[in-house]
């Protein structure tokens, strides 16, 4: 006769978060001026069984005959036996305020499916021998259990052109995941918050280093990151963060590095040197991002009015 709750991590964490403005704001769509498209692979805690694999692609650009920018973002996050794949859209609007800032405005929604795969559980009383799954359990599943609840973000996100400020907060409407087997079981998405923070100084012709800083909270726990990056010739960049504030925060020391393999595409690589208690059960999480911009305009800009003399038809 005994109740117990369990807490843990909902959302996928990652270290190159300094590359992938839209992916931690909706607002930021648009932002890089044409059509950019990133991917991420990440494999957090290797050598630990059932540690997160997250793969996550996103697709964003200005809409100028609209006043903002549009993305498609989806993510997909294993945990064990247990999938998160999510697909949302969003919209921004952008107030241009001078030639050097910008404030942009946006939200975004679409839906999250979790997914239960039974056969990766064990029971104390179960049966494994062969190829035969029993687990002794009508309560556990077998097979893959699914279900499906919608999704929302807004985000406000303000760009000079020094420094950058952003603030998101995700999962607005902390839906309820519900699955329907031998018993129901409710889970809540609860709601997150996100800010950003970058700066740039140009410490000679060519090198630039930009600190910047994440903050993530869902208002009973809190995460830092702090980092720094060096970039040359805006073309090969390094950079180390630390992630944690406190003793009981302090999770990884980060070494990233990457370079423009091309004038469109970006590659960047992260590698997190564990800090917690978990370095003993696992050797570091690895990082890989792609960026893809189009670095040109799609479509134009809204032209200026046009002006007619009347003595000509």
């Amino acid at each position: 006769m005994l109740a117990f709750t369990l807490s843990a991590q909902q959302m996928p964490q990652y270290s190159l978060y300094m590359l992938d403005g839209y992916h931690t704001n909706v607002a930021y769509a648009g932002m890089d001026g044409s059509l950019s498209a990133t991917g991420v692979f990440r494999k957090q805690w290797l050598g630990l069984e059932g540690s997160p694999l997250t793969q996550h692609i996103n697709v964003h650009l200005p809409w100028y005959y609209l006043s903002g920018g549009a993305g498609l973002s989806i993510e997909n996050d294993l945990q064990g036996a247990e999938r998160n794949t999510t697909i949302s859209l969003s919209y921004n609007y952008v107030a241009k305020f001078s030639e050097k800032a910008r404030l942009s405005i946006g939200v975004g929604g679409g839906i999250m499916q979790k997914a239960l795969d039974g056969s990766k559980l064990l029971a104390p009383e179960g049966d494994y021998e062969g190829v035969t799954i029993n687990h002794n359990d009508d309560l556990i599943p077998i097979g893959i259990e699914s279900a499906i609840a919608p999704i929302a973000t807004a985000g406000i996100y303000l760009q000079t052109n020094t420094f950058q400020i952003g603030f998101a907060a995700n999962n607005l409407t902390e839906s309820l995941i519900r699955y329907e087997s031998a018993i129901t079981t409710e889970i809540q998405l609860k709601r997150h918050y996100v800010a950003t923070a970058v700066y740039g100084f140009n410490i000679s012709d060519g090198l630039l280093i930009q600190p910047s800083l994440l903050v993530k909270s869902d208002l009973v726990e809190t995460q830092a990151d702090f980092s720094i990056l060096a970039k040359l010739n805006d073309n090969i960049f390094a950079g180390t963060s630390f992630r944690g504030y406190n003793g009981n925060t302090i999770d990884a020391l980060i070494l990233l590095a990457g370079m423009n393999i091309s004038p469109k595409i970006r590659l960047a690589y992260a590698y997190d040197l564990s800090l917690s208690g978990l370095s003993s059960y696992q050797t570091g999480s690895h990082e890989i991002l792609l960026n893809y911009n189009l670095r040109k305009e799609i479509g134009g800009k809204i032209p200026a009015k046009t002006i007619y003399n009347p003595r000509y038809f």
